[in-house]
């Protein structure tokens, strides 16, 4: 009767380390994806500014290019007026009424020169008046894109140093509790870990499936499970199976979560 209940403890005690260690490889996985995510992130954003700024440029070079219509437009309707006083004085000359014809036809052809250049240039104005009220949006929200950027890099930068810190004392507290494993199980662990790819080893068992399976475990493997007599590994996922209640009470006592309350 002795022996069972050493057999017993010993059990739960080897889940209780090896779920401690889960939770501890857990969080320095994410601590490592995220660090590797960060150039992804900001190399995202960096292009997203990059796509915004050519926007910007290329609506710039059409104000310029409409402004320099605009100006060849206004130059057409001067050349035009100075034609029309040159006509008008050439009429004090005429000599007969062909050449009068002539002036005169030369007049409004030039008069009808400057209506379509007038109207052309209200046309480009509008169009200058539109693209930089335009102009002026797109640069306010470029403008809040960088300072974005520029506050995200300090935040992720601040996150880096905080996580740097914790995955020191999180390897440390792995290698404490990979210690206090049994060599065959701590390979066994690290074999599934290696093997699976959200690297969960020892996956807690709710409503009657391993977390992150949706294949349910047997009534009678489950009735096992809380009885907490020996280690079982779920059939399906090959990941070490651990009670829901007990899984819990070591989340509470984790050290991954009490960092997590104090960073909040």
């Amino acid at each position: 009767m002795g022996n069972k209940i050493q057999e017993v403890v010993t059990v739960v005690d080897k889940l209780r380390v090896l779920y401690n260690l889960q939770l501890i490889d857990s969080r320095i996985d994410e601590i490592q994806n995220f660090r590797i995510n960060i150039p992804i992130e900001l190399s995202s954003l960096e292009e997203e500014l990059d796509q915004m700024k050519k926007k910007l440029e290329h609506l710039q070079e059409d104000i310029l290019s409409l402004k320099q219509n605009l100006d060849k437009r206004n130059k057409e309707v001067k050349s035009s007026e100075i034609l029309i006083k040159k006509y008008e004085k050439q009429k004090d000359n005429v000599r007969n009424n062909k050449e009068l014809y002539a002036l005169d036809k030369e007049i409004d052809y030039q008069k009808l020169e400057i209506q379509l250049s007038k109207k052309r240039i209200q046309e480009i104005n509008l169009n200058i008046q539109k693209n930089k009220e335009i102009l002026e949006k797109k640069e306010e929200v470029f403008k809040n894109k960088k300072e974005h950027l520029f506050h995200k890099k300090k935040e992720l930068n601040q996150i880096l140093l905080e996580n740097e810190k914790e995955e020191k004392i999180l390897l440390e507290k792995s290698n404490f509790f990979s210690k206090k494993v049994d060599n065959n199980l701590l390979k066994t662990y690290q074999k599934i870990r290696n093997g699976v790819k959200n690297g969960v080893a020892v996956a807690p068992v709710q409503r009657g499936a391993p977390l992150g399976s949706y294949l349910a475990i047997t009534p009678q493997k489950y009735s096992e499970l809380i009885q907490r007599k020996k280690l079982l590994i779920d059939e399906h996922s090959g990941r070490i199976l651990i009670d829901a209640e007990l899984a819990e009470e070591e989340k509470k006592k984790s050290f991954v979560f009490s960092s997590k309350k104090k960073k909040k």
